[in-house]
């Protein structure tokens, strides 16, 4: 069953054309990922689908119905949710206090509880440092923060722009094993991601973005082995 559907989704920035009739589907319970070289668009077309930009024309619609152009938090009552490039946490304001603020649309208490302490199983050093303000955690710390505030909206959909960037190796196989558990649990993800490599073996299927465009879609297996994609982003020519 299809969750996300974007048709011919254009738009622009100044007059000039960041998205050009994209085309995307993600089905429920899948990982959807997004690769392509910076300025592809990639963050655009996550930002226009959670309601930070108004696109010029094009459908997106969510659980069968349209969602282009409304309110962030209508979408986001709605089920979608977007951890942002660069983490974007509250950095004055404690581990505790950003995981809350991603609750801020619910009031079922008991199940707030619940999900916090989700968050905390997932990520036990948030747990350990839930009093310290997220400014003075580490850069894999606030990412895990991030993760953990959109998680507490309780999202049908999880969004994701760039989550591996700037962290060390060790960290990036951890938050890859925390997104493929989210998504045991029922989550449905979305993931623009720099690592070619690592999106393609987590994805279900994937699509790639040059220019504003949709060039290719497949299976992420499917992807991993084309020469294009191999050439492109991969850093490797097939044999």
């Amino acid at each position: 069953m299809t969750m996300l559907n974007v048709k011919n989704l254009v738009v622009s920035y100044g007059g000039i054309k960041a998205l050009r009739g994209i085309d995307l589907e993600v089905g429920d319970g899948e990982i959807v990922s997004l690769i392509g070289a910076n300025g592809a668009g990639k963050s655009t077309l996550l930002r226009s689908i959670s309601g930070l930009i108004k696109p010029d024309s094009g459908e997106i619609t969510f659980d069968g119905e349209p969602v282009a152009g409304q309110e962030i938090a209508r979408i986001c009552k709605k089920g979608i949710s977007l951890v942002p490039e660069g983490r974007k946490v509250f950095t004055d304001l404690t581990v505790l206090e950003n995981l809350k603020i991603g609750a801020y649309l619910r009031n079922d208490k008991a199940e707030i509880a619940k999900d916090l302490e989700w968050v905390y199983e997932l990520f036990p050093r948030l747990k350990e440092r839930n009093w310290q303000f997220a400014g003075t955690l580490s850069g894999g710390e606030q990412q895990m923060l991030a993760v953990g505030r959109a998680l507490m909206s309780r999202p049908k959909l999880l969004m994701m722009d760039e989550p591996s960037l700037g962290l060390a190796p060790l960290i990036v196989k951890h938050i890859f094993e925390i997104i493929a558990e989210i998504n045991k649990k029922g989550v449905t993800i979305l993931l623009v991601e720099q690592n070619a490599n690592l999106a393609l073996k987590a994805s279900d299927r994937s699509y790639v973005l040059e220019t504003g465009a949709i060039t290719l879609h497949g299976t992420g297996a499917e992807l991993l082995v084309n020469s294009q994609v191999r050439e492109a982003y991969l850093g490797k020519k097939k044999n």
